[in-house]
């Protein structure tokens, strides 16, 4: 299997279906005030960067990820997501890898994120915690919610 991360392209339709089985698989985790997924307007903000992950064998979409800003240097991790018949190939981890890097070389000190609580979410919490990730407290406008997870890590 050969991958390619690249930025995303919102014209591209395959996106959209992409984001939106997100949002559909996300829907019946938590009641509608406890999920914080963006929709594609929201990914496509100027100051949000959204990449995807392409098999090059069918240029199919089969991961994605994107960084939001939080404060100066803090950016959040946004709309992970692995082709659910892709997961346990490694997409997700060379994807926050490269995420990692990318904000590094942009002089982000830190990186947050939100994650459901529920046992649905317990392989993303794995492979962040993996990933350097540890508990921390809501920030930015999230607050207290026995639905999420909030964690965080030093760039």
């Amino acid at each position: 299997m050969s991958l390619r991360i690249e930025r995303a392209d919102f014209a591209d339709p395959r996106l959209e279906r992409f984001l939106q089985a997100h949002l559909e698989d996300l829907a019946p985790t938590a009641p509608a005030e406890s999920r914080h997924a963006l929709d594609m307007a929201a990914l496509a903000a100027p100051e949000v960067r959204l990449w995807v992950v392409r098999d090059t064998a069918d240029d199919d979409i089969v991961g994605t990820g994107a960084l939001a800003p939080v404060a100066a240097r803090h950016e959040e991790l946004k709309s992970m997501r692995t082709d659910p018949a892709r997961r346990g190939q490694g997409i997700a981890r060379n994807l926050l890898d490269y995420l990692i890097q990318d904000a590094k070389d942009r002089g982000i000190e830190r990186i947050s994120l939100e994650t459901g609580s529920m046992a649905f979410f317990a392989p993303a919490r794995a492979l962040y915690a993996r990933a350097g990730f540890t508990p921390c407290s809501p920030f930015g406008s999230y607050r207290d919610d026995p639905h999420s997870t909030y964690m965080s890590r030093s760039v």
